[in-house]
């Protein structure tokens, strides 16, 4: 079974030497009228996500939507 929700990056904290590593904040997307929105605010009504980087190739950007996909993993 794998699950995809739809998530909208709220915040970016910088941090640490040459403000390298982030912490980004993530919320599950509202039913703001678009299609797509309203599907997954249905199923997804509330969410949060929260993960820090410390690598320069990762980067999202606040007010941006993003599809999260969870996919069993084996021990």
């Amino acid at each position: 079974m794998s699950v995809r929700a739809k998530f909208r990056c709220r915040s970016v904290e910088t941090y640490g030497p040459n403000a390298q590593q982030r912490t980004y904040r993530f919320g599950a997307v509202a039913d703001d009228g678009i299609p797509e929105n309203q599907r997954y605010a249905r199923y997804t009504p509330i969410g949060e996500l929260s993960i820090s980087v410390d690598n320069p190739d990762v980067v999202f950007e606040p007010g941006k939507c993003y599809y999260l996909d969870f996919t069993p993993a084996e021990d």
